[in-house]
C-alpha cells in the first residue's frame, strides 16, 4: 500500500538584502545616527515656522475660489509656455540624435564616444533653473532664454537614454548591412535607427511632457512662459488668480500625460 501522506517541507523565506547581520544592523544604526545628526544640526527656526502657519492659512484661504476673470492673461502665459516647450523639445530631440550616436560605444570610435558622453554629462550637470538664470543673464528676459534652457535640458535626458538604447540594439542587422557593402550612414539609417525609432518617439513625447512642466519653473526666473505670470500674481497677493494658474498647469499636464500615454501604447 502506497503512503500518500504529505511530508511538510521547508518554508521558503526571502533572504535579506544584506546577508551579514552585523553589516545590516550596522548600516541601519549608521543611517539613524546620521539622520539624528542632520536634523539636530540644521538651523530650523521653529518659531518662524509656527508664525508662518497662519500666513499659509491666509494664502490658502485667499486662493478659494480660483479666479479666471483674467482669462486673456492666463491664455497668453500658457501659450508662451507651450511654444517654449514645443520648440525646445523639437530642437533638443534633433540635436540629441547625433549626440546619442556619438555617445554609443558600440558604433562610435573612442574619442568621439568620450566627446559625446562629455556633452551629455555637461547637459545633465545643472538644474534647469540654474541654466535659466545663466541664459537670462546672457540673452535677457523672455522666451529665448527658456527655449535655450529647455533645449539643453532635453539633450541631457534624450541623448543619454537614446545612446543606451543604441548600445543594446540587435547587432545582427548591422552586420547584415555591412556584409552587403553598406557605408556608415546607410548602416545607421537602415540598420540602427529602425530599431530605436519606437523608443525615440516615446522619449520625445515624454520630454515634451517634462518641458511643459519645466517651462513653468524656468519662467519664475524670467525665462518666459506662465511661470512669470504666476510669480507676478503672488507678488500682487492675487492668490485666487495664482491658484487658477496652478489649476491650469495641472490640467495641461494631465492632458499631456494622457496623450503621451496613448501615443506610447500605439508605438510599442
Amino acid at each position: 500500500m502506497t503512503d500518500t501522506r504529505i511530508t511538510p517541507g521547508r518554508v521558503w523565506k526571502k533572504q535579506p538584502f544584506i546577508a551579514n547581520p552585523w553589516l545590516r544592523y550596522g548600516l541601519l544604526l549608521l543611517t539613524l545616527t546620521y539622520l539624528y545628526w542632520a536634523f539636530s544640526t540644521l538651523p530650523f527656526n521653529w518659531e518662524r515656522i509656527a508664525d508662518g502657519l497662519p500666513r499659509a492659512a491666509r494664502i490658502f484661504g485667499g486662493a478659494f475660489p480660483p479666479s479666471f476673470e483674467r482669462a486673456g492673461l492666463l491664455w497668453t502665459g500658457f501659450k508662451e509656455s507651450f511654444q517654449i516647450a514645443f520648440l525646445a523639445t523639437l530642437l533638443g530631440v534633433m540635436l540629441s540624435v547625433p549626440i546619442a550616436v556619438m555617445a554609443a560605444g558600440n558604433i562610435a570610435p573612442k574619442p568621439i564616444y568620450l566627446l559625446g558622453r562629455a556633452i551629455i554629462i555637461i547637459s545633465r550637470s545643472f538644474h534647469p533653473v540654474i541654466v535659466a538664470i545663466l541664459f537670462v543673464a546672457a540673452v535677457g528676459f523672455g522666451p529665448l532664454a527658456g527655449v535655450l534652457t529647455l533645449t539643453l535640458y532635453s539633450i541631457g535626458f534624450v541623448a543619454k537614454l537614446l545612446a543606451e538604447e543604441i548600445e543594446e540594439i540587435d547587432w545582427g542587422q548591422v552586420e547584415a548591412m555591412r556584409s552587403v557593402g553598406a557605408g556608415y550612414m546607410k548602416t545607421l539609417i537602415y540598420g540602427v535607427f529602425p530599431q530605436v525609432m519606437p523608443r525615440q518617439i516615446g522619449l520625445s513625447m515624454y520630454q515634451l511632457d517634462s518641458n511643459l512642466r519645466a517651462s513653468a519653473v524656468v519662467g519664475i526666473v524670467g525665462a518666459g512662459g506662465i511661470g512669470g505670470t504666476l510669480m507676478n500674481a503672488f507678488g500682487r497677493y492675487d492668490y485666487d488668480f495664482a491658484f487658477a494658474i496652478l489649476l491650469l498647469i495641472i490640467g495641461v499636464i494631465l492632458l499631456s500625460e494622457g496623450i503621451s500615454g496613448w501615443v506610447r501604447k500605439k508605438i510599442w
